[in-house]
């Protein structure tokens, strides 16, 4: 019997793990590893929690919060404080995490994210730095686990959502603009692949909208497609077994991506007891009001101010979320709209999102490989608009422009495609195309316009692709009627 998903109400919450962009860890001045650095290269004493080893607090990591809280619509708390969460895995050398309890860096904040039906609003509960643990690796087959140290003290900022969402793709909205936030601001990379972003999403179902169902939680989602089917999945287990009389389990849960369902990991039914008290190495953060402005003196643009520019030029509403997810692509957008003017802009969006994305879309090139020069892009924009060249012509010389450079007009020659516009040149032209066509001449006399289309196409085959079609029009319709 199919459970009646009707009578159910879901209740999401999502708390994000985003790795903040520091040279170095957290407490130690260590390089942050890179993805594929060989296992325990990148640590030092303080990662290894030696005895005696004293951690220093990276100023750099709570600057990049406090620029969160305003990239979330908040200011971060003046005071706030480090504390020690005990608990004992192989990849926590120390038996405790450095982290932030009682009294956060964050508290409070919204991120509205576009869906189907609207906007939706999502509130944040609190965001806190902490410290990230090393990993634990199961090699197949063997009967032993190893342990990576080089993530070990790697800055984290953990940004948690009221459990405000209730489909998947709400979910799966608000994890997207995440990333896009801490991209734009400059906090993260973000990059899902190397773990720089993660998500766990706590999932309940209830036929009460008053009252909350037994959640749980699925944790370390990579990519936003999983947000949204771990999400799917659990509503639908959740009410299957409440449909069956069986009572929901409060677990944390893991994702099989290839079996696209969650599978259990361990019970949650008691809390557990962290031991938090405060950490007697770090002192507690006391930022002043220069610390909080200086964080956001160089402010990037943000995803919604570039939503905004780009709805002044009328674009479509896949046209400016492609421009928005391609930073470069985006802000190279708006340095043309505040530099040329909204048909120049328009153009060079649509170029962007049409064809250079297409060439990106084959895998030669990236967004950071290709060339993005102002007034070339504007050169050419205005040679379409000028008539020198045509749209189709124009598409060959972008891209010339973004692969090897060089200028337009030079390009346009260089390969001979420029338009010629020039009536004079044309008329010999039309007349020769005319005389060599005159039942298609006759067929135009006696009011059947469409052959106008088939002249015009042997007047561009004459001039190689020459000609301007609008004045090869003009002087088919002139000459016809002189005649």
């Amino acid at each position: 019997m199919e459970p009646k998903v009707k009578d159910y109400l879901a209740t999401i919450g999502i708390e994000c793990h985003v790795q903040l962009k520091t040279k170095t860890k957290l407490f130690a001045a260590v390089d942050i590893a890179d993805f594929d650095s060989p296992p325990n290269t990148a640590i030092s004493q303080i990662c290894l929690g030696m005895p005696g080893a004293l951690p220093v607090l990276n100023e750099k990591a709570v600057e990049l919060a406090a620029r969160a809280a305003y990239t979330l619509n908040t200011k971060p708390q003046s005071f706030s404080k480090f504390d020690r969460k005990h608990y004992f895995y192989p990849d926590l050398p120390k038996g405790y995490q450095i982290s932030q309890f009682e009294e956060p860096i964050i508290l409070g904040g919204f991120v509205d994210v576009k869906v189907s039906n609207g906007t939706k609003r999502v509130n944040i509960t609190r965001a806190h730095i902490e410290e990230d643990a090393g990993k634990t690796i199961h090699p197949q087959g063997s009967d032993y686990s190893l342990v990576d140290l080089n993530r070990a003290g790697t800055p984290l900022l953990e940004i948690v959502s009221e459990p405000d969402m209730h489909t998947s793709e709400e979910a799966r909205a608000f994890a997207h603009e995440l990333y896009l936030l801490m991209r734009y601001a400059e906090i993260s990379d973000a990059d899902l692949y190397q773990g720089n972003m993660r998500f766990d999403v706590n999932v309940s179902v209830s036929k009460n909208s008053a009252e909350l169902g037994t959640r749980t939680e699925t944790k370390n989602l990579n990519s936003f497609r999983s947000v949204e089917k771990a999400v799917d999945y659990e509503i639908k287990r959740q009410i299957d077994l409440l449909e069956a009389g069986t009572r929901i389990v409060q677990e944390t849960r893991g994702w099989d991506d290839s079996k696209q369902k969650t599978f259990s990991q361990r019970s949650k039914e008691d809390a557990h007891d962290y031991r938090y008290f405060p950490d007697p190495d770090i002192p507690p953060l006391d930022l002043s009001e220069e610390f909080m402005k200086n964080a956001i003196k160089d402010m990037p643009i943000l995803p919604t101010e570039v939503r905004d520019s780009l709805k002044k030029l009328n674009l479509d509403d896949s046209t400016i979320e492609t421009l928005v997810e391609e930073i470069r692509a985006g802000k190279f957008t708006l340095a043309i709209l505040n530099s040329y003017n909204d048909n120049t802009a328009k153009r060079v969006a649509n170029w962007l999102t049409g064809e250079v994305q297409g060439l990106i879309a084959d895998g030669e090139y990236t967004w950071d490989s290709i060339l993005l020069d102002e007034k070339n892009f504007a050169e050419l924009a205005e040679l379409v608009l000028d008539n020198k060249i045509s749209s189709t012509n124009a598409k060959v010389i972008l891209l010339d422009i973004v692969t090897v450079g060089g200028k337009p007009l030079e390009i346009a020659n260089s390969k001979n495609l420029l338009q010629m516009s020039d009536e004079s040149g044309l008329t010999e032209i039309v007349s020769k195309v005319l005389e060599a066509n005159p039942k298609a001449v006759e067929d135009l006399k006696n009011g059947e316009t469409k052959v106008i289309g088939y002249l015009v196409g042997q007047v561009m085959k004459e001039s190689k692709g020459q000609a301007n079609p609008q004045i090869a029009q003009k002087l088919i319709n002139d000459l016809i009627k002189s005649k």
